[in-house]
């Protein structure tokens, strides 16, 4: 599964827009475009988008602009991307009005689709509009050990280094 290029833009306008001023202020969509390198017209569909979901709310005239309905924490990345993609549904079956799959009466898998549906919405649903405004802490992968690698631990503890180079045929 992929979110579409409009999606992705969504939850990267809406993270900008909660960085900027937690929501509380009004913004617009060229500041926007200018912080996060998408074009403005993208950017203002996006608005309007958004906008008509209750996300962002809008206001025309001097003072104008937008800023979000609700905190950046009442805020899912599931609202998001429903907002621009409309409900969450990985299969035609998950989508209860439609019944284009060829093997629907047969199909063992149709049961379980719904919790599998679920379990993507809910992890979607569980990332926060606030949790993306916040830097990421970098995450440190583990040292990675084996017959051509070693850790600077065991190097410190004076065992001998196997990560030379080496090719096997």
């Amino acid at each position: 599964m992929r979110l579409s290029s409009l999606a992705d833009y969504a939850v990267v306008t809406m993270a900008a827009a909660a960085r900027h001023c937690g929501g509380s202020c009004r913004l617009n969509a060229t500041l926007l475009a200018g912080e996060t390198g998408l074009p403005l017209p993208t950017v203002q569909k996006l608005v309007s988008k958004l906008s008509a979901a209750g996300l962002i709310e809008s206001a025309r005239g001097t003072g104008g602009g937008f800023r979000l309905a609700r905190p950046p924490a009442a805020i899912s990345v599931a609202d998001i991307v429903e907002a621009i993609e409309g409900p969450i549904a990985l299969t035609a079956c998950v989508d209860g009005g439609r019944h284009d799959c060829c093997v629907e009466e047969t199909c063992r898998v149709k049961p379980h689709w719904n919790a599998v549906n679920g379990a993507v919405k809910g992890a979607l649903a569980g990332v926060s509009l606030a949790s993306l405004a916040t830097p990421a802490t970098p995450v440190r992968p583990e040292p990675v050990e084996g017959p051509f690698f070693s850790s600077p631990s065991s190097q410190k503890e004076g065992r001998a280094s196997t990560s030379s180079a080496r090719t096997v045929y």
